[in-house]
C-alpha cells in the first residue's frame, strides 16, 4: 500500500465551517424524528468520535443530530464533508446562494477534490482527529425537499460530485480552520466517484469496489458481492 514515507500535506486543504443540524419536522421523510438535513456553521472546537453501529450509531459530532437511523449515520457515516468548489458551481448552475452546511454535510471544506479521493484515504483534520474517507453520500427524496429543487436526486447524481462520508479512526475536536492531511493513501483506484457511480448509474462497475478492502463501507460490499451472485456464470 502507497503509505509515502511522510505525511502528505497540502497547504490549501483545510475545513472552512463545522455544521451541526438538530432535527426538525419534514414532509419529505417518513422518519418519526423528522429530518437533520438543514445544518449550520458552529463557531469552537466540536468533538468527534466513532458513533457506534449502522442502526444504532447517530452523527459522529457532538451536538449534531441523525433522525432516520435506518439510512444515515454509523460508523461508516460518521462525518458528512462536501467540497466549497463544488457547493460554488452548484451555485453558477443554480443560479442562488448556497451557503456552507445547506447539503447537510457538517464539514464544508476548502481545497479538497473530494471526488477523487479514494476509498480508504485518511485524513487528519487539526492536531488529533483521524478521519477516513469511507463512501459518497447517494442523494435522496429528503435532500430534494430540503432544497426544493425538481428533479433533484436525478440532477445531483449526474454531476457525480457527492462528497464523501467518513469514518472516525481517532477522535478529537475539529473547528473551522483546521488543516487537513492526507497522511494515508491505499493503492487502489476506487475512488469516491467512481463508488457513487457503481452505486448509482454504472452497476457493472460494482465488483471493482471489492478492491477497496476491508476500508469499503458495508452498504457497497453488500451491493458488490449481491451483484457478483446474481451475474455469477
Amino acid at each position: 500500500m502507497d503509505d509515502t514515507t511522510s505525511t502528505e500535506a497540502i497547504d490549501a486543504m483545510k475545513v472552512l465551517t463545522v455544521n451541526l443540524g438538530k432535527a426538525t419536522p419534514s414532509e419529505h421523510t417518513a422518519a418519526e424524528g423528522g429530518t437533520g438535513i438543514d445544518k449550520r456553521p458552529v463557531t469552537g472546537p466540536v468533538a468527534v468520535a466513532a458513533p457506534g453501529p449502522e442502526g444504532v450509531g447517530g452523527s459522529g459530532l457532538a451536538g449534531d443530530t441523525v433522525a432516520d437511523l435506518r439510512h444515515h449515520g454509523g460508523d461508516d457515516q460518521a462525518v458528512y464533508a462536501y467540497a466549497r468548489e463544488d457547493l460554488d458551481d452548484w451555485e453558477q448552475a443554480l443560479g442562488r446562494t448556497l451557503p456552507n452546511g445547506c447539503f447537510g454535510e457538517n464539514l464544508t471544506t476548502s481545497g479538497v477534490d473530494i471526488t477523487t479521493a479514494r476509498i480508504g484515504d485518511r485524513w487528519r483534520v487539526g492536531p488529533r482527529l483521524l478521519l477516513e474517507v469511507s463512501c459518497p453520500r447517494i442523494p435522496c427524496r429528503t435532500f430534494q425537499g430540503w432544497l426544493g429543487e425538481h428533479g433533484w436526486v436525478r440532477r445531483f447524481t449526474e454531476a457525480g460530485v457527492p462528497g464523501a462520508y467518513l469514518r472516525v479512526i481517532e477522535p478529537g475536536e475539529i473547528r473551522g480552520g483546521d488543516t487537513v492531511e492526507r497522511v494515508y493513501r491505499p493503492d487502489h483506484e476506487v475512488t469516491v466517484g467512481l463508488m457513487f457511480q457503481a452505486l448509482t448509474t454504472r452497476r457493472e462497475l460494482l465488483p471493482r469496489l471489492l478492491e477497496a478492502g476491508e476500508a469499503l463501507a458495508g452498504a457497497g460490499r453488500r451491493a458488490a458481492l449481491k451483484y457478483l451472485e446474481k451475474n455469477a456464470g
